[in-house]
């Protein structure tokens, strides 16, 4: 018996693309803080007012999004000391597909789930 834990779908390599793909960016929180960034940077606690994440999630979200490389961190050490997020080109490159996202949308969901 193998003591290696088991792998994720998307490392194994024959995954399908799409779900590789949902499973950096598919969590509820991930995708709002994506989609709130495409507007520009913005503060820790501006996302966490826009997105309603509590700050944990938010925190944890941020990091997992930094290490997958579409959030980049940028602090100002001006008092008071500032930290901003921003995408990166890898996150600015889901524009189109939230661009799709929300076209499909408004074909097929009914208004009250767009609410």
């Amino acid at each position: 018996m193998s003591s290696q834990q088991p792998r994720s779908r998307a490392e194994t390599p024959d995954a399908c693309p799409v779900i590789a793909s949902l499973e950096q960016i598919g969590s509820q929180w991930r995708l709002a803080v994506l989609h709130e960034l495409l507007e520009g940077e913005q503060r820790f606690n501006e996302l966490k007012r826009s997105t309603g994440a509590n700050a944990r999630t938010l925190s944890r979200v941020l990091d997992d999004l930094g290490e997958t490389g579409f959030v980049e961190r940028r602090i100002e050490e001006d008092a008071p000391i500032a930290t901003y997020y921003s995408l990166t080109d890898k996150g600015e490159s889901l524009e189109p597909v939230f661009d799709e996202i929300e076209c499909w949308a408004g074909s097929w969901l009914e208004g009250d789930a767009l609410e």
